[in-house]
């Protein structure tokens, strides 16, 4: 039996990740041998995101707070989670978040997610799209603005 505890994580740190951005993950549905759902403890030091606000094509996510108190940002505002509040995130609009620590001291929380590929991150903000054939997978990942669309047949011959 593989096993992980939620509230001893490693957390690792990307120093390429920008200030507001500089949270720690432990990946860890791998390690326990799951296929179909992902999981992740986020450390969250304080003034840090997780990732940009954004939502998923057609993985749901769901966020479970495990430490402190982070603030969540959603489509109808924000609001202050505290330790075992879980939220579900539905793929599409709707389910658009950001998780933010606002306080001074750490916040730990846990993502699940599905794993259906291929993966689509949508971050309305910035009005950036993200593509990947499979949620780990950086090989083929494609991130684009939307901006930079092009027709259906364009550069195609007859």
């Amino acid at each position: 039996m593989r096993k992980f505890n939620v509230f001893s994580p490693a957390p690792e740190y990307d120093s390429s990740d920008p200030e507001g951005y500089r949270a720690g993950r432990d990946s860890f549905g791998a390690k326990i041998g799951a296929e179909q759902i992902g999981a992740s403890v986020y450390e969250l030091p304080p003034g840090q995101s997780v990732c940009p606000y954004h939502y998923e094509y057609p993985n749901e996510e769901w966020l479970m707070v495990l430490e402190g108190r982070p603030t969540l940002r959603h489509p109808e505002g924000e609001d202050e989670l505290e330790p075992g509040d879980t939220v579900a995130f539905p793929p599409g609009p709707d389910g658009a978040h950001k998780v933010t620590n606002n306080t001074d001291e750490r916040a730990r929380i846990i993502m699940f997610s599905t794993e259906v590929p291929p993966f689509v991150a949508v971050y309305p903000d910035s009005d950036k799209l993200l593509v990947k054939p499979h949620r780990y997978d950086s090989h083929d990942r494609l991130m684009v603005r939307r901006e930079s669309s092009v027709d259906y047949y364009d550069g195609e011959t007859p």
